[in-house]
């Protein structure tokens, strides 16, 4: 049984111009402001497909942005 076009969900495709691959560097969990655009307004991680990193920097990015919660620099949870 085929499924209609209207459930699927289409994501527009980024380029995968990772940013920390092009630099050079790797997250470091003392650079808030940049570990902030990689997460959304509630504080979730965004996906790899919306922010064009590499899985190895995606990876990286996840524990730095854990580690910084753990030492108070990011909030866990941000309220409305």
């Amino acid at each position: 049984m085929q499924r209609s076009n209207r459930f699927t969900k289409r994501l527009k495709p980024v380029p995968t111009n990772c940013m920390f691959c092009t630099g050079k560097t790797n997250p470091d969990y003392k650079d808030v402001q940049l570990l902030v655009k990689f997460t959304t307004e509630r504080g979730k991680f965004m996906g790899k497909a919306k922010t064009g990193i590499c899985a190895k920097h995606q990876r990286k990015l996840e524990l730095a942005v854990k580690k910084a919660r753990l030492v108070a620099l990011l909030p866990f949870v941000v309220r409305a």
